[in-house]
């Protein structure tokens, strides 16, 4: 007798419902949507800045032409925004080590809350806070750093006698994006696995000690994707800084002056509305044309350190 041959079993065909077909279409169409958006307002921005961009220097803004413009008030946006992320990035990864490996759970629960209802307090308020209290609050200190380290660039100028100065401004901008590095540092923290935690407090470690030797190490590049978000938080910021410095085109590296680098942001929030239509709007939209290609790279690298983290798992 002859074996007569298996039949290949063909695997059935999945059958797509309606539903399926429905939530893809919405799902595709919600990703272009946001697609669709950015490009428009990238667009945006470039037509209404092309007269400014193409335009003969003499007749732009101060007369010097669209660089001499734009190229101080890039240099504050940078400066602001580096000073805060010096100010914030130890303190937010303190806090997150506190919630995350030393606090008690109903105390990390609370110091959670609190710092994701930071992140929701208008930026105005923040800026009110600057002026009336952290402003005055140092200029104590300020005529200190004056006194002693006037030598220093940072430290060099006439201090100001109201507290309206650089340094107020990265000291609020650094509370701003504090929220947004402490909760990436945090729940980065708490993914270290938990074999390398043990294993570091079996060899005789301290718990800082296994702190230094597993967690920081395995959340370093969450602490980088943080810095690089909370950058991009603080170079978009307005109505703080704004209500702080007085708006001035000069390259300063003074922190303890009032006659600080002004911001993109900042500029354009104090001068549009008294801009008449025609070359000056152009020439704010073209700083903001500037701003938003800044923020747009700080936050597509972010975006891209965040996804290097995603692929790597503490079984590997």
């Amino acid at each position: 007798m002859t074996a007569t041959p298996a039949k290949a079993v063909t695997p059935a065909k999945a059958v797509r419902r309606p539903a399926d077909k429905i939530f893809a279409g919405l799902s595709t169409a919600s990703g272009l949507v946001i697609l669709t958006a950015l490009v428009l307002v990238a667009l945006f921005l470039l037509l209404q800045a092309w007269p400014a961009l193409v335009a003969d220097p003499a007749d732009v803004r101060d007369g010097q032409g669209l660089a001499y413009y734009i190229g101080p008030l890039l240099f504050g946006t940078i400066y602001a925004a580096l000073i805060a992320v010096i100010i914030a990035v130890p303190l937010s990864i303190g806090i997150a080590l506190f919630i995350s490996h030393y606090a008690p759970r109903r105390l990390a629960t609370v110091l959670g809350y609190l710092v994701d209802l930071l992140a929701a307090v208008p930026s105005i308020v923040f800026g009110f806070w600057g002026l009336s209290i952290v402003g005055p609050m140092l200029v104590p200190m300020n005529k200190w750093l004056n006194e002693h380290f006037g030598w220093f660039p940072p430290f060099a100028g006439t201090p100001s006698t109201i507290g309206k100065t650089m340094l107020v401004v990265g000291v609020v901008l650094a509370i701003m994006i504090l929220p947004i590095m402490t909760a990436v540092n945090r729940e980065v923290f708490l993914q270290t696995p938990k074999l390398h935690e043990e294993a570091s407090l079996a060899l005789g470690a301290t718990r800082w000690e296994m702190i230094k030797q597993a967690v920081i190490p395995f959340g370093k590049s969450g602490i980088i994707s943080g810095v690089m978000l909370g950058l991009g938080r603080a170079l978009g910021e307005t109505m703080a800084v704004a209500l702080i410095i007085s708006p001035t085109a000069r390259y300063s590296w003074e922190l303890l002056s009032g006659s600080s680098s002004s911001t993109i942001a900042a500029d354009i929030a104090l001068k549009l509305p008294e801009s008449p239509a025609g070359l000056q709007t152009n020439t704010l939209v073209a700083s903001g044309l500037v701003l938003f290609a800044l923020t747009l790279i700080v936050n597509m690298l972010a975006r891209w350190i965040v996804a290097r983290r995603s692929e790597f798992s503490g079984a590997n």
